[in-house]
C-alpha cells in the first residue's frame, strides 16, 4: 500500500509495508493504539483530485527546499568537502567530510542523499496528478495556483535539479530508483555522466511543457530549466560549452528561481548552521586557529575581503571578543552577511548564465569577450540575496575590473571568480571535479582541493566527492558500492 504523508506544508511519498503475520490474532483484539487515526497519513485515493494534486505539488517544492538551502543538504557538505566552509562542529560527520575522508556510514550524508531522492520521487508523483487534474495550474512563483501551464514544467525542473545535484556531488555509481509507484523499482548504479544525461532529459521536459506559454510563471520555469540544462551539459564535458551557452542566451542576469524560508516553515540553513549555531565557519586559506598556517589550495573566502562573500568575525556581546565555535576548540567563528534567518536563496540565478557564457568564451580562446563578460558582472551590482524580514539582502558593490592574467592562469582566475559569485549554492564541489575532469588538474585533487594538515588533527584526505552510503546496500539489491570515487 502506498501512502502520501503530509507534514506541515510538505507532502512526500513513502512506501509502507505491513506484515500480515504481525497481525495474527489481532482480528478480535483491538486497542486504542491500533485504532488511532494518524492525521498526517492519507490514502492515495484522497489525492485523486485537483486539491490532492496541489498538495503533492506543494510537497515536492517543500522537498526541494530541504534538499537545498533549508536543510543541512549536500550544498553545505559539498562546501565542506571543497573549500567554501570549514567545520567548527562537534559532529564527527562534519569533521570527516571537511577532512576529505567521509565514511560510508556517514548518517548526515545519508540524509542528504535521501533528501535528493525524495525530490525526484515527489516530482514523479506530482506530474501525473497535475496532468490529470490541473493541466493548466501555474507554478508556485507567487504563492498559489492560477491558470497557466507551468506546474508540470516546474516538477520536471525540480526533478532535473535533484538529478543534477546528485551527479555534481556524489560518486560514480548513483542508483536512480523509482519509488513513485505502489512498489519500489530499484535502479542500477549510474556513472555521474549518465545521471547528468538523465538530468538533461528532465530539463528538456520542463522546457517542452513551458515552451509555448507567454505568462510570467511559465517563462520563469523555462528560464530556470535552461540554466539547469546548461549546467548539466557542462557536467558532461567542456565539449558541450557552446550548447550550454546557447541554452542560456537571453536569460536575464537579474533572473532567479528561489527557495524561500520563514520563521514557521523552515529557516535558511546557510544562516542557521553557520551564523546561528556556529557549526560552520566561512572557508579560508588560513587555518582558523593558527592564522599564519596555510591550507593548501583553498580559496581565501574569509580573508580576501571580497564583497561577494562579506565575511566577518562573529563578535561576543561585549563588542570586543570573537566567539568560539560550537566545538569549543575553533577559536574564531567567521560568518557571512549574505543570508538571514528567512532569506530566500537562488537555486538558479541569471549570473549563472553569464558565467556559463564566460566559460564558453574562455574555451574558445576569446579572451576579450571572456574578460568583458566577467567585468560586466563586476560592474553590475548584482543582487545576491533579496531583503527578507530584518535582513537587508546583499547587493554586490561595483568592483574593479580584472585584467588578463595570461594563458597559464586564466582557468584558475575564472573558477575563482565563479566560486565567489556562487558561494554557498551547491556549485563549488561540482566545479572542482570539472577542473579535474576537463581542465587537467591533478586526478588526486591535490591541485584544487584542500591539502596539508587539518586544523582538527591529521591531514586532509583524498575524497573528491560524497559517497553513496552503505544503507543503499541494505535497501537496494542492485547496489553494492560506488563504482569508483574518481572525479
Amino acid at each position: 500500500m502506498r501512502f502520501i504523508q503530509i507534514r506541515g506544508r510538505t507532502a512526500g511519498a513513502t512506501l509502507a509495508f505491513l506484515s500480515a503475520a504481525a497481525l495474527t490474532g489481532c482480528d478480535t483484539v483491538k486497542t486504542n493504539l491500533l485504532e488511532a487515526n494518524n492525521p498526517t497519513i492519507i490514502d492515495p485515493t484522497s489525492v485523486q483530485s485537483a486539491a490532492g494534486a496541489t498538495a503533492v505539488y506543494n510537497g515536492a517544492l517543500g522537498r526541494l527546499r530541504i534538499a537545498t538551502a533549508d536543510g543541512e543538504s549536500s550544498w553545505m557538505f559539498g562546501g565542506l568537502l571543497a573549500d567554501e566552509w570549514g567545520t567548527s562542529s562537534t559532529f564527527v560527520q562534519n569533521d570527516e567530510t571537511d577532512q576529505r575522508n567521509t565514511q560510508l556510514n556517514n548518517a548526515t550524508v545519508q540524509g542528504q542523499l535521501r533528501a535528493l531522492y525524495r525530490v525526484i520521487t515527489d516530482a514523479n508523483q506530482a506530474i501525473p496528478l497535475l496532468e490529470k487534474y490541473k493541466p493548466n495550474a501555474a507554478a508556485d512563483t507567487s504563492g498559489g495556483a492560477a491558470s497557466h501551464p507551468s506546474s508540470v514544467a516546474e516538477m520536471y525542473f525540480i526533478r532535473g535539479f535533484a538529478q543534477l545535484q546528485l551527479a555534481s556531488d556524489f560518486c560514480n555509481g548513483i542508483p536512480l530508483s523509482n519509488g513513485a509507484g505502489d512498489k519500489a523499482v530499484f535502479g542500477d548504479p549510474q556513472t555521474v555522466a549518465q545521471v547528468f544525461a538523465v538530468a538533461v532529459a528532465s530539463f528538456d521536459s520542463a522546457k517542452l511543457y513551458s515552451s509555448n506559454a507567454t505568462d510570467a510563471p511559465s517563462i520563469a520555469i523555462n528560464q530556470a530549466a535552461r540554466i539547469g540544462k546548461a549546467r548539466a551539459l557542462l557536467g558532461l564535458g567542456k565539449a558541450n560549452l557552446p550548447a550550454a551557452a546557447a541554452e542560456v542566451a537571453g536569460v536575464p542576469t537579474t533572473f532567479r528561481y528561489d527557495v524561500t524560508a520563514s520563521l514557521t516553515g523552515g529557516n535558511n540553513t546557510l544562516w542557521d548552521q553557520a551564523a546561528s549555531q556556529n557549526r560552520y565557519t566561512v572557508g579560508d586559506s588560513a587555518q582558523p586557529n593558527v592564522r599564519t598556517a596555510r591550507i593548501g589550495n583553498a580559496l581565501p573566502f574569509a580573508s580576501a575581503k571580497d564583497r561577494r562573500v562579506p565575511a566577518r568575525y562573529r563578535i561576543a556581546s561585549n563588542g570586543k571578543d570573537s566567539v568560539k565555535s560550537q566545538d569549543g576548540g575553533t577559536y574564531a567563528v567567521i560568518v557571512d552577511s549574505l543570508w538571514g534567518q528567512t532569506t530566500a536563496v537562488a537555486v538558479v540565478h541569471g549570473l549563472d548564465a553569464r558565467l556559463i557564457e564566460a566559460e564558453n568564451y574562455l574555451n574558445l580562446g576569446d579572451v576579450t569577450n571572456w574578460l568583458a563578460t566577467l567585468n560586466t558582472l563586476r560592474a553590475g551590482q548584482i543582487v545576491i540575496t533579496a531583503a527578507s524580514g530584518t535582513h537587508p539582502g546583499w547587493k554586490v558593490p561595483v568592483m574593479a575590473n580584472l585584467t588578463d592574467p595570461g594563458a597559464a592562469n586564466r582557468v584558475a582566475l575564472f573558477f575563482r571568480e565563479k566560486a565567489f559569485w556562487q558561494y554557498g549554492r551547491g556549485i563549488r564541489l561540482g566545479d572542482l571535479r570539472r577542473m579535474i575532469r576537463d581542465y587537467g588538474y591533478p586526478a588526486d585533487g591535490s591541485g584544487n582541493f584542500p591539502t596539508g594538515a587539518h586544523y582538527k588533527g591529521g591531514n586532509y584526505g583524498t575524497d573528491v566527492n560524497l559517497p553513496v552510503t552503505t544503507d543503499e546496500q541494505v535497501g537496494n539489491p542492485k547496489f553494492t558500492a560506488c563504482l569508483d570515487r574518481k572525479a
